[in-house]
């Protein structure tokens, strides 16, 4: 959960190098968690709209979260050794979210990679 909180830190905005399947997972967790409990307090407080689906919390937690989930999102991508303009395959409708899936959940290159060292044994 560290490296979750680092990601939101010292790498807000950290396109290089590489990011472990844990340090994405943990990220991905937090702003889960943060998107869920800002949306309670979205229609706890009444700035939640049921039929846009939009609250005010949340809208802004997701606008401000976009840099650093994009961030981390390339530097996973390096770590199995892709460019991070495989993150648009997302476009794809279906077929693009579930190849960047699998890229996210595929283990790192072992080593160095042109992308830097192994996260794993920094």
């Amino acid at each position: 959960m560290e490296k979750a909180i680092e990601c939101l830190t010292k790498k807000y905005a950290d396109f290089s190098g590489r990011a472990s399947r844990s340090e994405y997972w943990y990220f991905a967790l937090l702003v889960f968690i943060g998107i869920v409990l800002l949306t309670i307090i979205d229609s706890v407080t009444g700035f939640y709209d049921s039929k846009s689906n939009i609250g005010l919390f949340s809208t802004i937690f997701k606008l401000a979260i976009f840099i650093p989930q994009l961030a981390v999102s390339v530097r996973r991508l390096h770590d199995v050794d892709k460019s991070g303009w495989w993150w648009f395959i997302a476009l794809i409708p279906i077929i693009g979210i579930i190849w960047l899936l699998v890229l996210y959940c595929t283990k790192g290159t072992e080593g160095d990679n042109r992308f830097g060292v192994d996260p794993l044994q920094v």
